[in-house]
């Protein structure tokens, strides 16, 4: 579980609702008291995908919490999360998987390479190959106050739903920046 708590003016709940801070966040928040960094964030993930008889069908997930609750076209993403300091990126695309999904990712992995959110995070990714059906997703959670302002603390998971689609619904269904993942895939398989 990840605990939210900003207390300085220059952060707004906005901030909170948008992100799910974690340990790599919160230390560079607490070193130079902005939770801006010289460095770009980076983040990386996993997508999963099997071989249907109509086609190609990748795993996607839907961030929980209050923000996203009514958001569907567009606010679907692979499992994703940032990368530690030093850390591996392959190896963070795992643990962020795992975490995410409560599902063991298995090799081999093919590397989908990387692209830019709006937001100029760097997202990395890679892609592995399942064709039985996904077992229920247990997320890690967060917690933040919600409704703002009213001092109430709720705990909500990280992701509310994962499931597989065809590759062209899940074109409608990502996040626009993480399209170019669905694309390389397609020519790689």
């Amino acid at each position: 579980m990840w605990v939210i708590c900003l207390q300085s003016e220059r952060f707004s709940l906005r901030t909170a609702v948008y992100s799910v801070v974690k340990p790599a966040v919160v230390h560079r928040i607490m070193a130079n008291g902005t939770g801006n960094s010289s460095m770009p964030q980076m983040s990386a993930g996993l997508l999963m995908y099997r071989k249907s008889g109509s086609g190609l069908e990748v795993f996607l997930v839907h961030p929980g919490g209050p923000f996203w609750a009514r958001k569907d076209k567009g606010a679907w993403s692979i499992p994703k999360g940032i990368i530690a300091e030093g850390e591996d990126k392959l190896e963070a695309a795992k643990r962020e998987f795992a975490e995410e999904t409560s599902i063991s990712p298995s090799e081999p992995y093919i590397y989908l390479g990387e692209v830019r959110q709006k937001s100029g995070k760097d997202v990395y990714a890679w892609a592995f190959e399942r064709n039985d059906d996904p077992p229920q997703i247990k997320s890690n959670t967060f917690t933040i106050e919600w409704p703002p302002r009213s001092g109430r603390m709720h705990e909500f998971p990280e992701i509310d739903q994962g499931k597989f689609f065809p590759l062209p619904e899940a074109h409608q269904k990502i996040n626009q920046s993480q399209e170019e993942f669905l694309n390389r895939l397609a020519r790689k398989s």
